[in-house]
């Protein structure tokens, strides 16, 4: 090959590269104002692993959830409201860009974002507002430095403790350590608190992003609310072995003898009935944080025209298709829990049916503020859905979750979720594919990939799916350096020595190929 040809060999190789590596983020922020728009105070409530049906006013049997179902009285339910990859930093990530998680490239616990990532708070601080931060950020697992977008910050490194760990402990408070004195959810509260109650004084609008670390294992309710489901607790809809469709990928049902299983959860032999009651009783001081915040908003003058925002960061399951946590496309793991309230703007006790993503909060926050959304941005603001006007809406959403090898039980997962449909693919995975018809089987029990009758539903979501993922580099795989010990342990004590039956729609009782030499 001659010189020449190498030379432009490397000149085209250079700009694949270039294409595929180049960042969405726009290098100038540019906060376009809407013509005539209020700038409203916003509060933004993010909790960590919370389910979407952990709520009072949704019919749980036994959770009370008061002050969370005051924002649904008062505003609206998002009843169909999902995280684009279940997992805290790739989740917490899509909702501050608005961007799907292959795009932002954070994609584990472990990997900090990019160092011209741009935040919705930081078009907010360009319009004039006044930005706080208080909680779990996570992005980078070890960092807890002020990012920009935010002007005042409370944070801490990874997950944090929900008590002190030692007495030296420290949370980040405006780059100063200060001592966590207590149980987080109330002294992350207290900061909030102490924050708003500075905005009496200041002529600018504000924008509050409480991030609490509970409800995230290790779940630990606070003193006060330590026992108050005792003799009421029953676990949600499990699955058991023979609960399982023919056509059950093999990876989940092996998966039930994992770390993220039911048979060998967190490699032990917790009791997952105690472990949900924990899970409901810490959610208990979230509930009352909420309370304390509508309080402030009361007491500031300004709860009618604040905008409030909760939402859940990922989903969690508790025996749901054997498995513990979350990670994977079913519902259980990707839907969440979001409200909102603003009366000024949104009519009281209504339920929103569309689909809406954690990519949607920036730009919702954003119009709120009286900003447009930004080019760049995948999400769209719901604040003309719960107005009843009639808008262009999606009719698909991605998910992605990228393969851990200190998780090594969950496959890189491809889901496209529609209104009916949900196709789910396992990059990299010698298994079959899933796909569920979520009206009549809401459970995803029945698995229809190898239904002749759905043969061009599964064609068309497949081919959508690979077309929004090829979108800005998704079909390049974002990899890591493994980080984080690694759980790949089996119990023997339950089968943990033998593998599952591979699913029968990939079993064959004679060759196919019958015009082989």
């Amino acid at each position: 090959m001659s010189i020449s040809k190498i030379a432009l060999l490397c000149v085209i190789n250079i700009l694949m590269l270039t294409k595929v590596s180049a960042s969405v983020f726009p290098k100038d922020i540019e906060a376009e104002a809407i013509a005539g728009a209020k700038k409203r105070n916003i509060v933004f409530i993010l909790t960590d692993d919370h389910r979407y049906d952990a709520m009072g006013f949704t019919g749980h049997p036994f959770m009370k959830t008061p002050h969370l179902d005051s924002i649904a009285k008062e505003g609206i339910h998002l009843k169909n409201a999902f995280v684009t990859t279940s997992l805290c930093s790739p989740s917490r990530a899509s909702i501050l860009t608005g961007l799907y998680t292959h795009k932002h490239r954070v994609i584990d616990n472990n990997r900090l974002e990019q160092p011209d990532t741009v935040y919705f708070p930081q078009y907010l601080q360009q319009q004039g507002y006044n930005t706080s931060f208080f909680g779990k950020w996570h992005m980078g697992k070890h960092s807890d430095e002020k990012r920009q977008g935010f002007d005042h910050w409370v944070s801490f490194p990874g997950q944090g403790h929900y008590l002190p760990p030692n007495p030296y402990y420290t949370l980040n408070v405006n780059g100063k350590r200060v001592k966590q004195q207590g149980y987080i959810t109330d002294e992350l509260t207290d900061y909030a608190i102490d924050w708003m109650e500075l905005q009496s004084n200041s002529d600018k609008p504000f924008m509050m992003y409480l991030s609490h670390k509970a409800v995230h294992a290790d779940f630990t309710p606070a003193e006060r609310h330590k026992g108050m489901y005792d003799g009421q607790v029953n676990l949600p809809v499990t699955h058991k072995i023979a609960d399982y469709n023919e056509n059950t990928p093999r990876w989940l049902r092996d998966q039930r003898n994992s770390w993220h299983g039911v048979d060998f959860p967190y490699h032990s032999e917790v009791d997952i009935k105690k472990y949900y009651q924990n899970y409901t009783e810490a959610f208990a001081g979230v509930d009352d944080s909420i309370g304390r915040v509508k309080a402030q908003l009361k007491k500031m003058g300004i709860y009618e025209e604040t905008l409030i925002i909760y939402m859940g960061d990922n989903g969690f399951m508790f025996g749901e298709h054997g498995l513990i946590d979350k990670r994977v496309a079913y519902e259980t793991s990707i839907r969440v829990p979001m409200v909102m309230q603003c009366p000024e703007l949104f009519e009281g006790g209504q339920t929103l049916e569309q689909v809406v993503a954690n990519i949607d909060i920036g730009p919702t926050i954003l119009e709120a503020a009286g900003i447009k959304t930004p080019e760049h941005m995948d999400g769209k603001s719901f604040i003309a859905l719960a107005q009843k006007q009639e808008i262009p809406w999606r009719d698909y959403f991605l998910y992605v979750y990228y393969w851990e090898k200190n998780f090594p039980q969950s496959p890189t997962v491809f889901a496209l979720r529609g209104e009916r449909f949900k196709f789910i693919t396992y990059y990299g995975l010698w298994d079959t594919d899933e796909l569920y018809d979520l009206q009549n089987d809401p459970n995803e029990t029945i698995n229809l990939i190898a239904d002749e009758k759905y043969a061009q539903v599964i064609t068309t979501m497949e081919n959508k799916l690979y077309e929004m993922l090829n979108d800005a580099g998704g079909m390049d795989i974002p990899m890591n350096k493994p980080g984080g010990e690694f759980r790949n342990l089996r119990y023997q004590k339950r089968d943990g020595d033998k593998a599952a039956n591979f699913p029968d729609n990939r079993v064959v009782s004679k060759p196919v190929n019958i015009n082989a030499h």
